[in-house]
């Protein structure tokens, strides 16, 4: 283990300096192996003074690797940053204590021991912010799952597992352990408790749950509970529900009464983002769907538990974050405003009322996170914009946002693309906008680019009005003299939620429309080269490309899909959230399928001619690899269209290794290169 000494001379010599003299001459063109450079910010938390801000940093370790975490400190009077970890991973869920010395924290220390704290498991610790000590809270095999820091510092509650077998085929199920069982087999949680003081631990809640998310009231009373009944996270897609544990009786409310849901769009919604008031008489908790708005519920508590969907100004949508602010009854979240996001405080919420909502930072901004002093009076958020990576900022009352961290120095040599908003009309004269990067110095008057239109995921989702240079084309093919247009779709969030709803029922038809009507738009106005175009997405935005490569079998002359949807019944059966495909199509396979043939793209491969590289994670359980082998069978044996399948070996839905990420630009730069400009760069 480190020593003390040897600790403090090593934050002091990563204390740097806030923000540099002076910003080098843009003279450098973003590639490939930049990417790699760039540093992020996964979640902030303010001191309970406001004088500082402990946040996690994430960055790329290098070749076969996925990305670290780390710990850093920065004062909010424009001090020096400090790097407060160098043996621990993962780290996340960062909680001050009420005296402002120490965070409490989860992360992973891979000390080549076999038992716990040091085995590489995810255990809770405690960091002395002034030496850079860390001490385990927790050492428990297999590590915990959630955990909270009692309101007066004094208790630590966790989550253990335990599993548990159905009473039917208990027997086989337990003497064949080693295999993978459909049901009858669940991991459910215990909730325990540690007293800080005398470090004795006791059992809180026995295993009876699966308890996705803990808010603890701030009188340490009562604990809010977001849990299913078993631990598939289809489970968690419509049959979640919210309690609230009396630590002190050990009686369970249920503050989602039976029925709740049949308001709501949908019955598919998962539960998120549970927050108390600090009084104790409201706890908020967000409603999400495939297809529809997210929902900000606020419940009275314990008058008379009434249930209250908060009302969100048009066309701003929720997009994370949810807090009180301070000691008061003013909610805060991330909202989405037209490609934009920003903070937003709704005042005095409560008895099912609500005051205005006022926007925290106004302008062309990008909120990411947010977060507050005990007092309220410090706002602390993540924050970029169309020519600025994200950094830490603090928030004046006026909205006048001060910076206080530069990640990404080496960014201020880049030449950026420009970055606008584009707009034109949809179908039906339905207003649409759009995400446009162009070459830097760029004007109409030099002629048509080669383009490429990226499509977003989700769909219930949206691309930012913010400089991002990421693995899907932004930043990096503009570099390379490409357009990249990005358009918000039917069914993208940030432009109210009618806008969002419009796709249900109707995806592989408006959205496309809306799309085809945006390349048409670029042509028009000399932006893009209709004998050079490409498409690019992942996850929706790869089955958007499958679409489109089917609706408009000649436009396109290359494109890149990934992790693509193909057919609707196959994704309905394979993947994880079938509530998705029940809420796009309206009911399931057997009850509407004419709307599962209807929006399935592989009925429509007949026509393709698009050269079109196919990439996929091998262990996804959200579009699942059949949809990609079943469109690269088809291209490359049926329809002899040119065509490469690259596959990710142990990767989920998102590639997380670096070589990963790296070989699928690569593999997208030389395939445009090849097909929109005639080069033979892969080959």
């Amino acid at each position: 283990m480190r020593s003390p000494w040897l600790a403090i001379l090593l934050l002091a010599a990563l204390a740097v300096p806030a923000v540099p003299a002076a910003a080098p001459v843009r003279d450098h063109v973003p590639d490939v192996d930049d990417y790699f450079t760039i540093r992020n910010i996964n979640e902030i938390a303010v001191s309970p003074d406001g004088g500082r801000v402990a946040y996690v940093e994430q960055r790329w370790q290098g070749p076969d690797e996925r990305r670290r975490t780390d710990l850093w400190l920065v004062a909010v009077d424009g001090g020096a940053r400090t790097r407060l970890s160098f043996d621990h991973s993962g780290t996340h869920g960062l909680v001050w204590a009420p005296d402002g010395r120490h965070l409490y924290l989860a992360a992973r220390a891979d000390g080549g021991e076999d038992a716990p704290p040091r085995d590489g498991s995810s255990q809770v610790w405690r960091v002395d912010v002034a030496a850079g000590l860390w001490t385990p809270v927790t050492a428990v095999d297999d590590g915990v799952g959630d955990f909270l820091l009692a309101p007066d510092g004094g208790t630590l509650y966790y989550t253990v597992t335990e599993e548990e077998l159905d009473e039917e085929w208990a027997d086989l199920r337990g003497a064949w352990d080693m295999l993978d069982y459909g049901h009858g087999v669940r991991d459910l949680d215990a909730v325990r408790a540690i007293d800080l003081e005398s470090w004795r631990d006791r059992e809180v809640l026995a295993a009876g749950r699966v308890i996705r998310e803990m808010a603890l009231s701030t009188d340490g009373g009562r604990l809010a509970m977001i849990v299913t009944d078993d631990n598939e996270l289809i489970f968690k897609e419509g049959w979640s529900r919210v309690e609230v544990l009396d630590l002190d009786s050990g009686s369970i409310d249920v503050a989602t009464p039976e029925g709740w849901r049949d308001a709501h769009p949908s019955p598919f919604g998962w539960l998120d983002d549970l927050a108390w008031a600090a009084d104790g008489g409201a706890l908020a908790f967000a409603v999400s769907f495939d297809g529809f708005a997210t929902e900000i519920f606020v419940v009275d508590w314990p008058a008379d538990a009434r249930l209250t969907r908060l009302e969100r100004p048009d066309p701003w949508s929720y997009e994370g974050g949810l807090c009180w602010r301070g000691d008061g009854r003013t909610l805060s979240y991330i909202a989405g405003d037209r490609a934009r996001q920003r903070a937003v405080a709704v005042r005095d919420v409560r008895d099912g009322r609500q005051g205005r909502s006022d926007d925290l930072t106004p302008g062309d901004v990008y909120v990411e996170a947010l977060d507050y002093s005990a007092d309220g009076k410090a706002l602390a958020v993540v924050m970029g914009s169309p020519t600025a990576l994200p950094d830490i900022a603090v928030i004046d009352g006026r909205g006048r946002a001060r910076r206080l961290t530069d990640l990404n120095p080496q960014a201020a040599s880049w030449i950026l693309p420009r970055i606008e908003i584009v707009r034109w009309t949809g179908e039906d004269g339905v207003p649409i906008e759009g995400v446009l990067e162009t070459p830097a110095g760029w004007t109409a008057a030099d002629g048509p680019l080669p383009t490429v239109i990226e499509l977003h995921g989700g769909p219930t989702s949206h691309t930012g009005y913010n400089l991002r240079f990421w693995i899907y084309g932004r930043t990096l093919l503009a570099g390379k003299g490409y357009a990249l247009l990005s358009p918000n779709y039917r069914g993208s969030t940030t432009f109210g939620d009618a806008f969002t709803a419009q796709l249900v029922g109707r995806e592989n038809d408006i959205e496309v429309a809306d799309i085809l009507a945006g390349v048409r738009a670029m042509i028009d106005r000399g932006v893009a080269d209709p004998d050079r175009l490409g498409v690019m997405g992942w996850s929706n935005g790869g089955y958007l490309t499958n679409c489109l490569i089917t609706a408009a079998p000649t436009m396109f002359k290359a494109a890149s899909s990934g992790a693509g949807m193909l057919d609707q019944i196959l994704q309905w059966g394979q993947q994880d959230t079938p509530g998705h495909n029940i809420n796009y199509m309206q009911g399931l396979p057997w009850e509407n399928p004419d709307a599962y043939h209807a929006a399935s793209p592989i009925y429509g491969l007949g026509e393709v001619t698009t050269p079109t590289l196919i990439h996929q994670g091998g262990d996804d359980d959200r579009i699942t690899p059949g949809n990609s082998y079943t469109l690269y069978r088809s291209l490359r044996h049926y329809l002899k269209v040119p065509v490469e399948l690259i596959v990710y070996p142990g990767e989920g839905h998102s590639l997380t290794v670096y070589d990963h990420r790296k070989a699928k630009m690569e593999w997208d730069l030389a395939w445009f290169e090849k097909y929109l400009l005639g080069e033979e760069g892969g080959e």
